[in-house]
């Protein structure tokens, strides 16, 4: 069985704009190789709607803020390249990968993890599931770089991360992160990404 910490993973996490669907505002990638996180990138960018005011009210980014920012199309090639993993993490993973498949067009999207669906799974017993309430309960906000805010994409791909190494470290196993172990089988599986 091989060990979760033999594949190479990024951790994502966006912010959007509010519209429908969402546009990206920011965007953080967190690698994790060899089990280590490594450090956040993150990038603003211009969105090609404005960012609606209630998008504003959680993550606090404003359309001042982006105005002189590059559009996605500027940082596609350097996006790409942090993207260039065996696995994606991301908690509530099919927002970010959506995101990510309008704006990168024909990439190729590795293997998902959603640490949302692992953490329901591996921790049945939680009262919430919400990246903050699991931050809290894991004290995974401690002692991050400074600078980090939630509902920020850099401080939530961090969190994010350091969940996951939470979640595997307990899982032991790719295998048992993809539930195929003890049971899980495919059903299971397919519900995980």
């Amino acid at each position: 069985m091989p060990d979760w910490n033999t594949l190479t993973y990024v951790v994502v996490d966006v912010e959007g704009n509010g519209q429908r669907p969402p546009d990206l505002v920011e965007l953080a990638a967190v690698p994790i190789v060899g089990g280590v996180i490594g450090e956040p990138v993150s990038w603003l960018v211009k969105p090609d709607t404005p960012i609606k005011h209630f998008a504003t009210r959680i993550h606090g980014l404003t359309n001042q803020d982006v105005a002189e920012c590059p559009p996605f199309s500027d940082i596609t090639s350097h996006v790409l390249a942090v993207l260039d993993a065996d696995a994606l993490v991301a908690h509530n993973a099919h927002v970010d990968v959506d995101v990510l498949r309008r704006k990168l067009g024909d990439w190729k999207v590795p293997e998902i993890f959603d640490t949302l669906k692992l953490a329901r799974r591996l921790l049945p017993d939680l009262g919430g599931y919400k990246l903050g309430s699991l931050a809290e309960v894991f004290k995974l906000a401690t002692d991050l770089p400074g600078g980090l805010t939630p509902h920020r994409a850099a401080y939530d791909a961090m969190v994010a991360a350091r969940l996951f190494v939470h979640l595997a470290t307990q899982a032991r196993s790719v295998e048992e992160l993809r539930g195929e172990v003890a049971g899980g089988g495919g059903d299971e599986a397919a519900a995980l990404f």
